[in-house]
C-alpha cells in the first residue's frame, strides 16, 4: 500500500490537517496521475496557432482543467512531448495544479513582473502569454544548469519580453528595490505533491526537511518583499502540504511587515481535484494612501537601487549591431519591427523591450549572470548576419521574406527535427522560416535545391 510507503510522520501529520478526509487523501497517492498540458496564447493565439490547438484537443482527446481556461488535461499514452506543436512551441506540459499560480497572481500586459524561482519555466512562460508579450518579465533562476533550461524553453515558447537571469534572491534585491508591480514566488518546498510521482521526495521528505524548507522559504520572501513595490501582488506558492511552509509562512510575513495584507488563499487538493495538489497565497504591499496604517519599519532594511539614475548610454557597438541587423531586417524580415534596446553580448544582439529604459537601466545587469536578455535577435558575425533561434520562435508565419511549411503528420518535419537538410525548389534561396502547420521551428538556408538545417544542435531528436 502507498501509505505504507509514505512518512509515518507525513502521515500522522496529514491526519491531524484533514480529519475526516484523511484517508480520501491518503488513498489518492495509489490513483494514476494528472497530466497537464497548456496552450501558449503568443502562440495559440495566431490563425495558424489556432488551427493546430484545434487538431491538438482532437488527436490527444483533451479535457479542459477548470482552473486554467488554456490548460487541459490529456493521457499519458499520447505522449504530446514527441509531437512536432511541442517543438514549435505550442503548448507547455505543466502539472494541472500549478497552472493555479500564475492564474491568481493575473499579471496584466505592460506591467513589469518577476518570477524570482522560475525554471524550468512552467509559471514563467504562463505569466509571459498572460502578459500578452507586453512590459518586462525577469526570470530568474539560481542554479546554473537549470537557469539554462529556463532560457530554453522561454526561447521556445516565443517569448521576446523576457530577461531570464541567474541569481541568488539577495543579489536581485540589492539592485531591484520596490521595482515591480507582481511577483511570483513559487517557493523550493518539501514536494509532499511531488511523492505520487517522485520517490526520491518521498525518501527526501522529513519534519527536520520541512522545517529547512520553512526557513529558506522566509529568507527569500524577505528579499521579495523588497523586490515589490507599494500597491504591487506577490504570489507565493508550493507543490507541498503542511502548514509550516503555507498558512504559517504567510502567518510570518503578516506579522513582520504590517504594510502586507492577505488577498486570497487557494488550496488544490489532490482527491478533491485532478491534480498533485498546490498551495498559493496571493499578497499585496499597501500604499501609503491605504487606509490602513503602515509606515512600520520593515525588520529588513531597504537598499538604494540608484534605479531611477539614467545610463551613461548603451554601448555604440550595440547601437552600431542594431542598426546593421535592421538594414538586414528590411528585406529578410518585412513583417517584424526590430524594436527595443540593444545589447550586445560578445556577436550576440539581444532586444529588451523599450519599458526596460524606463524601469531599470543597462548598467544595473554588470556583473549579473543573464543567460537571456530579452530577444535574442542574430549572430552578428564579421562579415554576415545569422538570425538567431529565439528571432524564429518568436516570428508568425508571413513574417520572413521566405518560408517553407512542414505537415506536422508527414516525414519531412520528423527528418528536420533531426537535424537532416530536404530538398526544396531550386528558386528558393536565402534565410528561411521553416514552418509546421505554419507554427515557426527554426530557420533553414536554401541554397542550390537543399534546404539547410540550422534547428540548434542541442535541440535535436534521435
Amino acid at each position: 500500500m502507498m501509505e505504507e510507503r509514505l512518512p509515518a510522520a507525513f502521515t500522522a501529520i496529514m491526519r491531524d490537517m484533514l480529519g475526516q478526509e484523511a484517508d480520501a487523501f491518503l488513498k489518492s497517492y495509489t490513483a494514476p496521475r494528472s497530466q497537464g498540458l497548456r496552450f501558449n496564447r503568443l502562440k495559440s493565439g495566431t490563425p495558424a496557432g489556432l488551427s493546430a490547438a484545434e487538431n491538438t484537443v482532437f488527436m490527444f482527446g483533451l479535457e479542459p482543467i477548470p482552473w486554467c481556461s488554456e490548460g487541459f488535461y490529456y493521457e499519458d499514452h499520447s505522449r504530446p512531448g514527441k509531437h512536432p506543436y511541442h517543438a514549435a512551441g505550442l503548448y507547455y506540459i505543466q502539472e494541472p495544479s500549478a497552472m493555479s499560480a500564475a492564474e491568481l497572481l493575473a499579471p496584466h500586459p505592460g506591467e513589469t513582473v518577476l518570477d524570482l524561482a522560475a525554471a524550468p519555466g512552467g509559471k514563467t512562460t504562463h505569466i509571459a502569454a498572460l502578459m500578452q508579450g507586453r512590459g518586462l518579465l525577469v526570470s530568474n533562476e539560481i542554479h546554473p544548469e537549470r537557469a539554462k533550461i529556463l532560457a530554453e524553453n522561454v526561447e521556445r515558447l516565443g517569448i521576446a519580453h523576457a530577461l531570464v537571469t541567474n541569481a541568488s534572491p539577495e543579489e536581485l534585491a540589492r539592485r531591484f528595490p520596490e521595482t515591480f508591480d507582481r511577483i511570483m514566488l513559487d517557493a523550493p518546498c518539501s514536494g509532499e505533491g511531488m511523492f505520487r510521482k517522485d520517490a526520491g521526495a518521498i525518501a527526501e521528505w522529513s519534519p527536520d526537511h520541512v522545517e529547512m524548507c520553512a526557513s529558506r522559504q522566509w529568507d527569500i520572501l524577505q528579499e521579495a518583499y523588497i523586490m515589490l513595490k507599494p500597491g504591487g501582488y506577490m504570489a507565493y506558492s508550493t507543490c507541498t502540504f503542511n502548514r509550516k511552509e503555507n498558512e504559517d509562512t504567510i502567518e510570518q510575513i503578516l506579522d513582520s511587515y504590517p504594510d502586507m495584507e492577505l488577498v486570497t488563499c487557494k488550496r488544490l487538493w489532490p482527491h478533491l481535484e485532478k491534480g498533485e495538489g498546490h498551495f498559493v497565497a496571493l499578497l499585496r504591499k499597501l500604499e501609503d494612501d491605504d487606509d490602513t496604517v503602515v509606515g512600520v519599519e520593515p525588520k529588513r532594511n531597504k537598499r538604494s537601487s540608484g534605479k531611477n539614475k539614467r545610463s551613461p548610454g548603451i554601448a555604440s557597438s550595440a547601437k552600431e549591431a542594431l542598426e546593421q541587423f535592421k538594414a538586414w531586417a528590411k528585406t529578410e524580415l518585412p513583417g517584424f519591427k526590430a524594436q527595443g534596446v540593444p545589447l550586445l553580448f560578445g556577436e550576440s544582439l539581444y532586444l529588451l523591450p523599450e519599458s526596460f529604459n524606463d524601469i531599470m537601466h543597462p548598467g544595473l545587469l554588470d556583473g549579473l549572470r543573464v543567460p537571456r536578455a530579452g530577444l535574442h535577435v542574430a549572430h552578428m558575425k564579421k562579415n554576415r548576419i545569422e538570425p538567431a533561434h529565439a528571432l524564429a520562435m518568436s516570428l508568425q508565419q508571413g513574417q520572413a521574406a521566405r518560408g517553407y511549411n512542414l505537415a506536422a503528420d508527414g516525414p519531412e518535419i520528423n527528418a528536420w527535427l533531426r537535424g537532416e537538410s530536404l530538398s526544396v525548389p531550386a528558386g528558393l534561396h536565402g534565410w528561411t522560416l521553416v514552418t509546421v502547420d505554419g507554427l515557426p521551428v527554426s530557420w533553414g538556408k536554401a541554397s542550390s535545391g537543399q534546404l539547410k538545417n540550422h534547428f540548434p544542435k542541442g535541440l535535436r531528436s534521435l
